[in-house]
């Protein structure tokens, strides 16, 4: 079983920036793949970005493009998203999801684990 808590959301201007931080329970974390995905009021969670186990690839959706990074680092257990330039269509609630494939998919239905969520909110 593996547990992921997010951190760092909040308040921020449009144009400002966000750090997200997912931290997970456990000694397999190195081989899942992970991703971030969002939910905003009335709508779907979609996809935002994913990267390998390895750090090596990662791909994003075209709205985030360019703006986010993600990143991980396997001796912390902890997979970070990189926020900047942010509007306020990028206010949703952020989760960041764990599959046991080590090259994951932009589907919520690949992945195995899922974090709490945390707010994100972008004021204009």
């Amino acid at each position: 079983q593996v547990q992921l808590v997010e951190s760092g959301g909040g308040l921020v201007q449009a144009g400002g920036s966000l750090r997200l931080s997912c931290t997970a329970s456990g000694r397999t974390f190195s081989s899942y793949g992970m991703g971030w995905f969002r939910q905003a009021p009335g709508k779907e969670r979609e996809f935002v970005t994913a990267i390998s186990w390895s750090g090596s690839s990662a791909y994003y959706a075209d709205s985030v493009k360019g703006r986010f990074t993600i990143s991980r680092d396997n001796a912390k257990n902890t997979v970070y998203l990189q926020m900047n330039s942010l509007k306020p269509e990028d206010t949703a609630v952020y989760y960041c999801a764990a599959d046991i494939d080590r090259y994951p998919g932009r589907d919520i239905n690949d992945y195995n684990y899922w974090g709490q969520g945390t707010q994100v909110t972008v004021s204009s």
